[in-house]
């Protein structure tokens, strides 16, 4: 079934082939990667669909390092935010980095890594290398295609310089928001309000309990994020107990699997047409899916009161993984006619 507000045409915008790109397939899916766009994932098609929500608003094209991504980088898909995801300013008393400025939605985006690809017994694999701007880093991710259709992605960060340096990595998927979409996450897990417009939901840094926000004498419930309210937007950072994430769209699932003892956080920035940094564009409606090392979206409010950001010591490597599955479920009953 196709919904009225998905089938706005959309303005001619460049595709992947315009800038060169690699297709992964293995057991049913397909994953299209374009390296010079940062590495961004244009095409997450799992368990029969096409997960990945695309812009009608912001076209493909390559960044730039200290540009806004908001304005010419948030073109959907799938990317990588390292080693912050908001603007902002490394606090003083960070040794060797006090004061460094780092740019919005960091490093990455505008890059074109180095790419090299493998095939393995457990599938084929394409891996990106990234090199650090404003800090001595290399961080490599490897995104592998299995048999039986799963994604992993393996993630490999590497200090090469002589002091510590402070980080917060998101992956940064964006989906389609509809009235199907639920968000199945760990019961009573703590939540955090980083941002929100058009709604009220407490002040900034507020504590609740997934998925349950309260604001203004009214208690939300998130877990089907479109019925929260009329317009709004959030960001909402979630502690993780358990390493695992599930979105839900009708009968199909999108699964997350990652080890919380190091991937410590999931990231959600819901937009139900509440927000938009053009003045004459109508506000998405999407959301973001992050699993992250580290919250908020600002490194330097990480290393401040949320204390909650990343570290590799000097000459150090820290390595993560995420595995992402799809799966068909049994349809939700229909709600009973009035």
């Amino acid at each position: 079934m196709k919904l009225p507000f998905l089938t706005k045409p959309r303005k001619h915008f460049p595709t992947a082939a315009d800038f060169g790109y690699l297709e992964l397939r293995g057991g049913g899916t397909r994953v299209v990667l374009v390296p010079s766009l940062g590495g961004k994932i244009t095409e997450l098609h799992m368990g029969g669909r096409e997960w990945l929500w695309t812009s009608d608003v912001v076209p493909l094209a390559r960044g730039i390092d200290g540009t806004s991504y908001l304005e010419t980088g948030d073109s959907g898909g799938f990317d990588e935010c390292f080693p912050t995801v908001s603007a902002c300013r490394i606090p003083g008393w960070v040794r060797a980095f006090g004061g460094v400025e780092l740019p919005d939605h960091g490093e990455l985006w505008s890059q074109e890594p180095h790419l090299d690809l493998r095939t393995a017994p457990d599938g084929q694999c394409a891996v990106f290398t990234w090199r650090g701007v404003r800090f001595p880093y290399r961080l490599q991710r490897a995104v592998c295609v299995a048999p039986d259709g799963s994604v992993r992605m393996d993630y490999a960060l590497v200090n090469d310089g002589a002091e510590r340096i402070p980080f917060i990595w998101s992956a940064h998927p964006t989906f389609p928001l509809t009235p199907h979409t639920r968000l199945l996450l760990p019961d009573g897990a703590r939540l955090r309000v980083f941002a929100r417009h058009e709604i009220e939901l407490g002040e900034a840094r507020s504590e609740h309990r997934w998925p349950y926000v309260r604001g203004s004498g009214k208690v939300h419930d998130f877990v089907v994020p479109y019925s929260v309210a009329k317009k709004y937007a959030c960001k909402l950072f979630v502690d993780m107990p358990q390493g695992v994430a599930t979105l839900r769209e009708g009968d199909a699932e999108l699964v997350v699997t990652f080890d919380p003892s190091v991937v410590t956080h999931l990231g959600l920035w819901i937009n139900k047409r509440g927000w938009t940094p053009f003045r004459r564009e109508a506000p998405y409606l999407h959301l973001a899916f992050s699993p992250c090392i580290g919250a908020p979206d600002s490194l330097s409010d990480a290393l401040g009161d949320w204390k909650s950001a990343g570290w590799v010591d000097p000459q150090s490597e820290r390595r993560w993984s995420v595995t992402w599955t799809a799966r068909h479920v049994a349809p939700e009953p229909a709600e009973p006619s009035p």
